[in-house]
């Protein structure tokens, strides 16, 4: 570059340049401040997101007890249900009574024909009168045996007295010379065949005896078997006819006529409408919770009932288990049978605790937001922690005071929000 180039370069510029460059850089600032200004107003509208207060529900932070639950289900059914079976083989002969009539104790209810069993039992009976004659014949016989062996004794015991005297009588002779020692000897070995064979008479008249006892005993215990068989049928021929022995409704009747029916084989079911149970079921994931004597709470339309846990089946069907509950009242005026109802199981309870009605807004998590409203209309953002639940209350164990009113609906979808205004 020569001197004379850079002396023209160190020349000032015109004043017409300098305004110009000048005014451009006015305008770039004031668009840049104008899109500043934009983006300030839209993310202060963004900010300060209302919500009309018809949308959402309030409630009121309290100090009081607060019991933790999980949900279950179950079905109302009646606190006692009698189910009468057929006591004997029969046929339906007539309903005299169809479900849902409500019956008094005596009350007939079906007719069975139990012409089969009448027949049975009469036969019975001839058998037992057969049995008790062979009894009487064996007495008698026995007693003739007995009279006919003790006779024989007797007979005996003669026989050998008249030995003994002609043992003496011979001796006497075979002294004198009229008996020979022979002779002797021939009585007296008479007279041991006759106490030889009088000892076998009387083993055999003992033990006679005892034979005879022992059948005599065997044949009435026969007898006293077939009493008790005929006894039986005669008990069943009695609750053959069927009738209610309490006051109920009938929940159920078999009423196909003429229909044979087995012994054992159910026939009516009769329910007392006036008290009620609840028979409930869960998820298995509870098991180790569900336990016998754990308080219960039973919504039934908008009322609450509690009760206890008096039974917990033992068998798990398809991820489910079951569980029996008895209730405080159980004459309550809205339970009605096969009614379906809401039961929550309680497994803790807090005393004295921050609570919150239960609403949308909690969603199950230990620490979570939720927004708290002021007087002057806006809901402030708030991080709490919650600890027991159940569907009445949510124990706020830090975050809320009591007085304090939460937003108990979901505003989920501005979590992002720190206020949010309360429009009437």
């Amino acid at each position: 570059m020569d001197v004379k180039s850079k002396q023209q370069m160190d020349r000032e510029l015109a004043p017409e340049l300098v305004t110009r460059n000048r005014n451009r850089t006015y305008v770039v600032v004031a668009l840049i401040l104008a899109a500043v200004v934009v983006v300030l107003l839209f993310f202060r509208n963004v900010l300060k997101t209302s919500v009309e207060a018809a949308r959402i529900r309030t409630a009121v932070a309290e100090t009081g007890p607060v019991e933790n639950s999980f949900n279950a289900t179950g079905e109302v059914i009646p606190a006692y249900e009698q189910i009468i079976t057929s006591p004997i083989r029969a046929s339906i002969r007539r309903v005299l009574l169809p479900p849902g009539t409500q019956v008094k104790p005596g009350q007939a209810i079906l007719d069975l024909d139990k012409s089969l069993s009448e027949i049975e039992y009469e036969k019975l009976k001839d058998q037992l009168a057969l049995k008790r004659n062979g009894i009487d014949q064996l007495r008698m016989k026995l007693n003739k045996n007995l009279f006919d062996a003790e006779a024989d004794d007797q007979i005996k015991s003669l026989n050998i007295s008249r030995l003994k005297a002609e043992i003496e009588d011979t001796k006497r002779l075979q002294k004198v010379g009229g008996r020979t020692l022979e002779d002797v000897t021939q009585a007296e070995d008479k007279l041991r065949i006759a106490e030889l064979e009088k000892k076998k008479l009387e083993n055999d008249l003992t033990y006679n005896r005892q034979s005879m006892g022992a059948s005599l005993k065997e044949t009435t215990l026969q007898a006293q078997i077939e009493e008790k068989n005929l006894r039986e049928l005669e008990h069943k021929l009695r609750q053959a006819d069927i009738v209610a022995d309490r006051a109920g409704v009938l929940t159920w009747v078999n009423e196909n006529i003429g229909s044979a029916v087995n012994e054992g084989e159910m026939l009516v079911r009769l329910a007392d409408l006036g008290s009620f149970r609840i028979e409930g079921s869960c998820s298995d994931i509870y098991a180790d919770q569900v336990k016998t004597g754990l308080p219960v709470i039973v919504k039934v339309n908008e009322t609450s009932l509690r009760g206890l846990i008096t039974q917990v089946k033992p068998s798990v069907q398809n991820g489910t288990m079951r569980f029996v509950v008895q209730l405080d009242n159980n004459r309550h005026a809205s339970l009605r049978p096969a009614m379906k109802v809401e039961v929550f199981v309680v497994t803790s309870r807090t005393a004295r605790a921050v609570r919150v009605a239960n609403g949308p807004a909690f969603k199950g998590k230990k620490k979570q937001f939720v927004y708290v409203l002021d007087k002057g209309g806006v809901a402030r953002r708030r991080e709490v922690e919650v600890g027991l639940s159940n569907f009445d209350f949510v124990e706020i164990r830090n975050g809320i005071q009591p007085g304090e009113k939460v937003i108990i609906t979901d505003l989920s979808q501005y979590e992002h929000l720190e206020e949010i205004t309360i429009t009437d």
